[in-house]
C-alpha cells in the first residue's frame, strides 16, 4: 500500500517522491525549452493610442501615476522607429502626431545649440523629437522627448486657460533663455 499524508482531514495518496518530482522536473524544462526554441513567447501588447493621447494633454503626464508606463514606452517605442499609436474614438478634432526635432527650424530656441566649425555653423536639438497634440481643432501641447526618456511639454494658450496649472518648464526654460540673450544694439537711423 502507497504512504498517505492527511490533508484538510481526508487522506490522499503521496505524489511527491523524489523520483516523480524530478521527472516533473525535466519534463517542464524540456517544455519550456521547446518554446523558447520555437518562438513561442507572450505577445507584445500595442500601445493604447487613446490613453497617450489623455496622458499627453495632462497638465503633468509624470504626475499620474497611470500614464507613466504607457509613456515611457511610447518615447521607446518612437525612438526605435514605431509608429505613433491612433485613437480611433478621439474624434476628428482631437489627435496627437509626432515629428523629429530639425534644429533650428523644428526646435525650441531654448534647446538649440549652435556649433561654429571651420566649415560652417552646425545646429542641435536637445531633443530627439516632439508629439503635438490637438484638441477640438486646436493646438493644445507640445511635448519634446529625448532618446534617454527626458521630456519637456509646451503648453498653448488655449491649454493654459483650460487647464488653470501646468508643468512650466518650458516657459521657465525659455524665459531664462531669453533673459541670457545679448540685447539688440538699436540701430541709428542715417541722416
Amino acid at each position: 500500500m502507497e504512504p498517505s499524508t492527511a490533508i484538510s482531514g481526508r487522506t490522499s495518496p503521496r505524489q511527491s517522491t523524489p523520483a516523480a518530482l524530478s521527472t516533473k522536473a525535466h519534463a517542464a524544462a524540456a517544455l519550456t525549452a521547446a518554446a523558447l526554441l520555437t518562438g513561442a513567447t507572450a505577445p507584445a501588447l500595442a500601445l493604447d493610442g487613446c490613453l497617450v493621447l489623455l496622458c499627453l494633454a495632462a497638465p503633468s503626464w509624470r504626475a499620474i501615476p497611470q500614464c507613466v508606463p504607457p509613456i515611457t514606452q511610447l518615447w521607446r517605442d518612437l525612438a526605435r522607429g514605431k509608429a505613433f499609436p491612433s485613437c480611433g474614438m478621439s474624434g476628428g478634432a482631437n489627435s496627437a502626431s509626432h515629428a523629429w526635432a530639425d534644429a533650428p527650424t523644428f526646435c525650441p530656441p531654448q534647446y538649440t545649440r549652435v556649433v561654429e566649425l571651420q566649415s560652417g555653423t552646425y545646429y542641435t536639438c536637445d531633443y530627439a523629437g516632439a508629439v503635438a497634440v490637438t484638441v477640438n481643432g486646436q493646438s493644445f501641447a507640445r511635448t519634446w522627448w529625448t532618446f534617454g526618456g527626458g521630456t519637456v511639454t509646451e503648453f498653448s494658450p488655449t491649454a493654459k486657460a483650460l487647464l488653470g496649472t501646468w508643468d512650466t518648464r518650458f516657459d521657465d526654460d525659455y524665459a531664462a533663455w531669453l533673459a541670457s540673450q545679448a540685447p539688440s544694439r538699436p540701430t541709428e537711423p542715417s541722416n
